[in-house]
Formats: C-alpha cells, structure tokens, sequence
C-alpha cells in the first residue's frame, strides 16, 4: 500500500463451515456402506462363478485376481475422493473463518463503490505512457456524472461525491474510470481501485466470496489492500 506524504486532492467539490463439515462425514459414511454392501455383492458373485465353472475348462485363477484387483482399485478411488472432499470442506472451513476477520475492514479493490455522502479515495491506474488524464464518475446506470483532469504522477485521490455547486449527489453506486491520454490521443481506459467497507464473507460453491457495501462482490485474490474503516 502505498504512503502518501500529503492529504490527496479531493475532486467533486467547492474545495458455517461446520455444517460443511458434517455434510461431508455424512455423504463419506453413506458411501463406505455402499462400498461395503458392493463388496460383499462381489464376493457372492465371485463363489458363485466358481461353483458354476466349466470343470472340464476351468477359469484360469489369474482372472479372479484381475477382477480383485479391478474392485479393490475402484474401492480405492472412490475412497481417495471421499478424503479429497472431506479436505476440501475442512480448507474451505478455515479459509472462510480466516476471512471473517475481515469483515467491517475496507479493501481497495476494482469494484463499484457505494456512496453515502463520505469522500471516496480512488487509487488512478495510468498507462505508463500517459501524459495527462481524466477521471470519469458513472452512476450504477453507467452514465457519467462528473469528470476530472488528473496528473498521471497522482497516487490517490478523494471524490467529494458533490456537484458544482456543492451539493451533494445522489447516494448510490458510482464506478471510477481513468482514461489515459498521450499526446492528447486516449491510449487507455481502466477502472480505478477504491475503497469499500467488507460487509459479508460466504462460500458460493467452492469459492469465497466478499460482499461490500452497495451490494457489490468480489474475490478475495482481488483485494490488493486492507485497512481499517474510519470511525
């Protein structure tokens, strides 16, 4: 995260993982039964193909191995897989609780920002060629609201969230986009990184998930930065 020497400029303005875990031992111990049940089946099928052999052209023994050794390497399979998900929902589990912690934080992360009258701090990404640029504000409709020069050598900025004559805008969503310009030519367009408060950690599937405030999710792999929320 980067340290900023100086107040940034400000623009806008007049100035359970257990339940996992159970369900998996759950489906682990219904598949051993089977497992077991299957095996029993197999044996009977086994005695019963001796018993019913040709005596005059018996069945060579080294086919009852192969059929042995075929079951044991499915019982062992389906087994190894049990284990696999047994791990996963432990990981999952613990992962899920190490990110709880971070609930209430605020991440800076390329994701639309809720505003409630508080000054956003949007971090500008720039092409390295840039010689100027400008800061676009869209509401959750996309259609641009504001729109600011930058210097390229800015590391961070506050969006006061306020028309020109001071008044606040509306509270909503807002997406940040910088265009980049050399030689006044546009040479690229990205969206910015900003702030947002951490309201919800959850699994979706085998993935976690992060819930910010405005209702937009994200990542975890996608935060580049945390810090604690403003009192």
């Amino acid at each position: 995260m980067v340290e900023i020497a100086s107040p940034p400029p400000l623009f806008g303005g007049t100035a359970a993982p257990q339940t996992t875990t159970i369900a998996a031992s759950s489906a682990s111990e219904d598949t051993k039964d089977a497992l077991s049940s299957d095996f029993d089946t197999f044996l009977k099928m086994l005695t019963v193909q001796v018993q019913n052999q040709d005596p005059l052209n018996p069945v060579d023994s080294t086919d009852y191995a192969t059929q042995l050794a075929t079951f044991s390497a499915v019982e062992q399979q389906v087994l190894t897989n049990d284990l696999l998900r047994e791990m996963n929902a432990a990981i999952g589990g613990s992962a899920l609780q190490e990110l709880s912690s971070w609930i209430g934080m605020e991440a800076l992360v390329r994701a639309p920002v809720a505003f409630s009258g508080t000054p956003v701090a949007v971090r500008p990404d720039f092409a390295d060629e840039a010689d100027t640029a400008t800061l676009i504000v869209r509401n959750s409709a996309g259609d641009e609201v504001q729109s600011f020069t930058l210097d390229p050598s800015q590391e961070e900025v506050l969006w006061a969230g306020t028309d020109e004559t001071g008044a606040p805008l509306p509270n909503g969503v807002y997406r940040f986009e910088v265009e980049s310009y050399k030689d006044q030519a546009l040479i690229a367009t990205r969206q910015a990184e900003s702030y947002s408060r951490i309201n919800e950690v959850r699994k979706d599937g085998d993935a976690l998930v992060l819930r910010l405030v405005g209702g937009t999710e994200t990542q975890p792999d996608l935060i580049s930065a945390l810090r604690a929320a403003p009192n």
